[in-house]
């Protein structure tokens, strides 16, 4: 199965582009190569543009908050994991703690003036190249070990963002259970929300039927329109009656 997601609200679709960036970052952070490590470059400066705005940081911290306040009440159930659920909260607690301060996120990093040069460059297109900025390429012929070293040092001061969006995410998803849904005539799948709140919606389609789900929703409706590319790669409304899962997440 193939796992499509939708934000209801402007605050998770800002979280989960974090997340996209993150992933990205990491998969190429790793790598010996320096044309890796320029697009491992070129995601950290995204990084940076999207949490410039205060909103970020204090999103995530509400929405930890509450997450701690929904944990807390299992308390009063009888069977609930005590140990469990002590661990969860205190995970909440150090990912908060780490988030929270007065200075902008990955400030140690933005103090790198050379590194902050480079940024702008990256704005230009082509801007870094050799002509430009030499010291850029210089960087580059270092021995693999310092390069990585230097992005590992300038990605650390993020890495309490990454923790903070992947706690969040993860809390969310886990709150969705997955039922079994069909498309109606006409190849399109409609739900009724009667204003309940939801923050996410959760969609998985078969991987052999090569389609992908377009979804709009809002707290009165869910819309789900199934689509594919043809042979001649433009995409096609697809109308035949198609199975997935769903889930419907709030914390």
């Amino acid at each position: 199965m193939i796992l499509y997601e939708y934000p209801f609200n402007e605050r998770i679709r800002s979280v989960m582009r974090l997340e996209y960036l993150f992933k990205r970052l990491f998969a190429f952070a790793g790598a010996s190569d320096p044309m890796q490590q320029h697009v491992a470059l070129s995601v950290l400066f995204e990084i940076m543009d999207s949490c410039d705005r205060a909103e970020v940081r204090t999103g995530i911290l509400q929405d930890i908050d509450k997450q701690k306040t929904n944990l807390e009440a299992y308390r009063n159930y009888p069977d609930v994991d005590t140990e469990a659920l002590n661990q969860a909260i205190a995970d909440l607690d150090r990912v908060s703690a780490a988030l929270s301060g007065t200075g902008r996120i990955g400030q140690s990093t933005r103090e790198n003036e050379w590194l902050m040069s480079l940024k702008n460059r990256f704005a230009i297109p082509g801007g870094t190249s050799q002509m430009d900025m030499p010291s850029y390429s210089a960087w580059q012929l270092f021995p693999e070990e310092e390069r990585k070293a230097s992005l590992l040092s300038w990605i650390r001061p993020f890495i309490p963002l990454y923790d903070g969006v992947a706690q969040v995410l993860k809390t969310l998803r886990e709150s969705g259970h997955p039922v079994e849904a069909n498309t109606q005539e006409g190849g399109v799948y409609q739900e009724m929300l009667g204003g309940k709140i939801y923050q996410l919606i959760r969609v998985w389609v078969p991987e052999h039927i090569r389609t992908y789900p377009e979804i709009s929703a809002n707290k009165y409706i869910i819309w789900i329109r199934f689509h594919q590319f043809s042979p001649e790669q433009k995409t096609e409304l697809v109308t035949s009656p198609i199975a997935f899962k769903i889930a419907l997440c709030n914390v």
